[in-house]
Formats: structure tokens, sequence, C-alpha cells
């Protein structure tokens, strides 16, 4: 049953299209590129930065957008396909789908363009492009006889009402919770300065110094951070926020440990004038982590080294303490996901149930939690075909019915991807319901994907592995059978922060030193599986690397065949529907696992849930 979509309301997109071209004609430039990017490199944007979206009407979170004189295209990967067909419908922009890198893509779409001069100009925002993608578009335009240009913010005089920036307010993350000072957080970081022979160091990314400064904010949707820029010197440091953000108090603490709070306008202009009389400045910076713009307001004078931010390091291995507050923010998940379950399955039949009040219901749920302060992402509720889109979001305007008052139940398979913000950590998991009896086909993806996030899950691997490594174990079920997904198997999760955060990540990305693996990481485990116009499945947990004994007990310490060695725990906390397991693919090992799970779960979600919730948690934890 699906919902009737609202009448057809005319785009508004090329009417603010010839305002932009309006610019790009007095400017001279041939083209414009607007990334989905700030000037932090944010996932989730601020509106003043979200110029893609409001200059071709695609919303997906990652995706680019070109504009010429007489074309326009969006080029995004195969997640958003369905949702950028829709939402570009009547605009005037076309849909690049790319199924590979965006740089030979970009040049293929300008050199289609036929466009003929000495001097063809893309523009870009340099200040909201990140250093290392700027460079590599640089050179592979020069070879297509365009240059670009990085110097003008392209989107002044051509977005008349663009938002400002955002002025909420940023608080501190307090003790127990944040469970290291932020004095000894600074510490460590200038000793890893001292270390490289930097004697400052800058840091862009929103959820590097919040970690590191323990305050927080809500500039970002999603992620409890704020808009800033610190600088780290040999004994201070300073933060570029907006004003008014910081009161007082929490300026007069910062500053009693080092911090000065400067406004969020004398950044770069501190930047520039970084040697002042220390012609010996050296400055690190993280050429991941760091814009285009940023990088070209050092100073000649300065040396730069380019490495990891120290703090995104150490932040992404969670401390003992913290994962104690982890653990115990899963088992509130895990009761607000009881509770939801447990209405929804009463509900069929007996109440209005959409994709849009599983949304809504989920949420109040958690929001019902102590220390709930947000979601953590949009919840993504996919009935059916729509679950077969890995980031679909259902909208008023369009979305599926599951069950109405009248006694109707539609039958098939409901995907739930969610998550949440609490003070004590952050969290995301998804599972598949059967709405129904399932089909023999959907058990058998189901189990599939289930053998894939239950191999990955009892994994052991040498410390240090690098993340990537690991993917194909989580692939091995579905490729056996001629199968697979098209996103990564898992990413790294902050604490409070970000529900995305490096540097690891279980993917096919090309391997580096800096996603080893470390103990105390915590990674999302999620294969899917994806049948277009029918369903999609995807299981997932967030799993902490803890250290393991070698199983050989009298390994010598250090060998090559019994190294040090990191398992993962599974953090998350919800049963996994057995009804739609086909036990016959699965091995009495892995059953075995998925029992102790259950159990698991049962015996720590048990003192947080009653009545109803507890009679649903103790159906679906029963042993298979």
């Amino acid at each position: 049953m699906n919902a009737p979509t609202h009448a057809a309301i005319a785009s508004p997109v090329p009417a603010r299209l010839s305002t932009l071209r309006a610019r790009m004609a007095a400017q001279g430039w041939q083209a414009v590129l607007l990334p989905s990017s700030d000037p932090h490199l944010s996932e989730y944007l601020p509106e003043r930065w979200q110029g893609r979206a409001h200059f071709s009407g695609f919303t997906g979170s990652s995706g680019t957008l070109l504009v010429a004189a007489e074309r326009a295209a969006v080029f995004t990967d195969s997640r958003y396909w369905t949702q950028a067909e829709a939402e570009l419908a009547g605009s005037g922009v076309d849909l690049v789908k790319l199924d590979g890198a965006f740089n030979p893509a970009c040049v293929e779409w300008l050199q289609a363009l036929q466009l003929r001069g000495e001097a063809l100009t893309l523009a870009v925002d340099g200040a909201v492009m990140g250093l290392a993608q700027t460079q590599q578009l640089q050179a592979a335009l020069k070879d297509a006889g365009w240059r670009l240009h990085t110097r003008d913010d392209v989107l002044a005089d051509a977005w008349p009402d663009r938002p400002g920036l955002p002025a909420a307010p940023v608080y501190e993350h307090l003790h127990p919770h944040a469970s290291t000072s932020r004095t000894d957080k600074l510490a460590h970081v200038r000793q890893a300065l001292a270390e490289r022979g930097a004697t400052h160091h800058w840091i862009a990314t929103l959820d590097d110094l919040a970690w590191l400064l323990n305050l927080r904010g809500a500039d970002v949707e999603y992620n409890p951070v704020f808009l800033a820029h610190l600088l780290i010197s040999p004994d201070g440091a300073e933060l570029f926020v907006g004003e008014g953000k910081v009161d007082a108090a929490l300026a007069a603490r910062l500053a009693s440990d080092g911090v000065q709070c400067r406004p969020y306008e004398q950044a770069l202009p501190t930047l520039t004038k970084l040697s002042g009389g220390a012609t010996d400045a050296v400055l690190w910076l993280d050429p991941k982590r760091t814009t285009w713009g940023l990088r070209e307001a050092v100073p000649e004078c300065v040396r730069v080294i380019e490495a990891i931010n120290p703090s995104t390091l150490a932040k992404s291995r969670k401390t003992e303490a913290e994962a104690a507050h982890i653990r115990e923010a899963m088992e509130r998940d895990g009761a607000a996901m009881c509770a939801f379950y447990a209405w929804l399955e009463q509900a069929l039949g007996r109440e209005h149930v959409s994709e849009l009040t599983i949304d809504e219901r989920m949420t109040a749920e958690r929001a019902k939690q102590p220390g709930y302060v947000s979601l953590s992402f949009p919840t993504i509720a996919g009935f059916n075909a729509n679950g077969a889109l890995p980031h679909y979001r259902a909208t008023p305007e369009a979305f599926s019915v599951i069950s109405t008052p009248q006694g109707l139940v539609a039958e098939g398979l409901l995907l739930i991807d969610s998550g949440a913000q609490y003070l004590g950590g952050t969290t995301d998991i998804t599972r598949v319901w059967a709405i129904g009896e399932p089909s023999v086909a959907q058990k058998r993806d189901f189990t599939l994907v289930l053998k894939g996030t239950l191999g990955l899950s009892r994994t052991r691997f040498p410390l240090g592995t690098l993340a990537p490594m690991l993917d194909a174990i989580a692939r091995a079920p579905l490729w056996a059978e001629g199968l697979d997904f098209g996103h990564g198997t898992g990413h790294g999760v902050g604490y409070f922060l970000n529900v995305h955060e490096g540097p690891q990540s279980i993917s096919k990305a090309m391997p580096n030193p800096d996603m080893a693996m470390q103990p105390g990481m915590i990674t999302s485990i999620e294969p899917g599986l994806y049948r277009p116009g029918q369903w999609g499945i995807r299981i997932e947990n967030l799993v902490l690397n803890v250290p393991v004994a070698p199983t050989v007990p009298d390994a010598e310490p250090g060998t090559p065949e019994h190294g040090h060695y990191l398992a993962f725990e599974t953090l998350s906390l919800c049963p996994i529907d057995t009804r739609c397991i086909d036990q016959g693919l699965m091995r009495r090992d892995e059953i075995d696992w998925l029992n102790a799970y259950h159990a698991e779960v049962r015996r720590r979600l048990t003192p947080h849930v009653s009545g109803d919730a507890l009679r649903w948690l103790m159906l679906r934890t029963e042993p298979i």
C-alpha cells in the first residue's frame, strides 16, 4: 500500500540557476562546481552551505552539482540514483550516475560541452573544497584544457536569501561522560606536535575540536558539534567561534584551561599572520581534513607538516570509562527499541502505520530515555521496495503505508536503520522485520546477509590490521552466491559525536596506515542485499575492538604467528528476527553465536523494560 503522491509543484530550481548563471557570465566563468561540503568538510551541512541542494533540488547527503551556461548535472553514486531521479524531475538538472571516481566523470562532462577558448574556467569555492580533492581536480582539468578558479565564494550574489551562520549555543560535555579533561587531551596533542617538531596545529574538523575541548553544540543536524576553528600553540589555544555562542562562564572556564575565544571571522586572518615574529613556526595540518582555502592562507614562510590530526587517532580509541558509558547507552537504546517494536507488532491491523509513523514513534521512544539528546542521523524506514534504497527517507509527499485501522496489513520486509545521540554514546543499528510470512527468497537473502554480519562479528585479527582488509569477510557468503552490495561494510563511530567518523573504514577503500585497527575503536558491521523494486536487507550492529589472548597457550609473545590480537565485542542490543532465517543455510556454530547474542540481549535489557516491551523481548530472544 503506497500513499498517494501530492500534486507536482513547479520546481524553483530553473529560476535559481538563472541567477547563478548570470553571476557566472559576469565573472567570465564557463562552469561552476558546488560540492556537498562546508569550510569544515562536514558530512551533514549547515543550511548556509547547502548550495548544491538549493540550486538542484537534490537533497541526498552526497553529490556534486556542475552548472554551465546551457546544462547542469548532479553527480552521485548508486545509493542515491532513485532519489535523485525523482528530485531532479522538472528542474533542468541532469543526473550523472557515478560508478567510479568523480574527477574523470567531471572532465568528461565538461569536454562534452564542446566549448572553445584559451581560458576555460571552472569556478569553485576553495574554502569548502578538500585540499587533496582540489589538487587532484586541478591536475585532471589541466590536461583537459580547463583551469580551476578557487578564490571566490561562487554563491555570493547568486543566493539572495542565503541562510546565515547557525547561532546555537556551545555547551560542555561534562564528567562523568567526559572522563578525560581537555587539559589532558591538549597536553597529549602538544606532545605529539613536539615529537614531530611542530610548533602549531590547526584543527578545522568539528568533531576533532569538540572532542578535544569537551564541548558540544547543535550547529550541524544530528551531530552535536558547532562551527569553529582551533589553533593550538605551545602555551595556549585560540578557539574561533561565533560571538555569543560561548557564554561568559564557559569562556572563563576555557580561559583557565588556556583556551581563548576569538570571533569566528578572525580564523583565516589569524592564520595568514601566523609567522609574526617567529620565523621558525612549523604548522601541523591534516591534508584530508583541511580545505584548499585554508591551506592557501598559510604564509609561505611557515613550514607545514602534513599528517593526520593527533586528535582523530586519539578520539577513535575509546577509553575504558567511555566504553562503559557506551554500553549503558546501548542498553537505553535497546530498551527504546523493545518498546517501539512491541507497539509496532500490536498496532498492525489496528492502527495507521506508515514509514512516517515508524520514524515518529521510534524517535519518541528514544526521547524518553535518560541522556537522550537527538537522533544521530535521519531514520530510514523502508518497506519492501523502499528498503532497497540504502539511503531512502520517507517524506509526507511519498511514503508507504503498512497497516490501516480497518485491519488491512501489507506483507513484506520492513528495514529500519536508526540511531541516537546520548550523553554517553552514539548509536546506529539496522534491523529487518517480517510483516506477514516471509517468502523462501526473502529468507534466503536475509540469511546470507546475517551470515556476513555474524562472520565478521566473530573474527579475530592481528592488532594493526588495516580495516579495509576485513571487508571481504562480511561479503564472502554473498559472493559465494554471486551477490554483493554497493556500500561499505563498516564505518567508525564517535563518542557522543559524529555517527560517521574515521580513520578506520571496513570497506573497499584503498588501505592506508591510518586505518589500522586499534583497541577501543567502534565500527559498524552492516552488510546488505538489495533487490530493486522488491526488498532490501541490512543487518547492522556496532562493535568495539577489544584485545584477546592468543588461542595457543604457550605461544611466544610477539611472534608473527601468535602476536597481539583483537576481537569484536558486539555493542548493539536488539533481537534479530529469527522468523526470517533459513536455518538450512546456517551452520551450528552460527546458530550458537546467535542464540548466545540473544541471551545477552535478554540479560542486559530485561532490567530496563516491562509490560508489553518485556513480553516482546522475551519472545524475540527465544533460542532457535
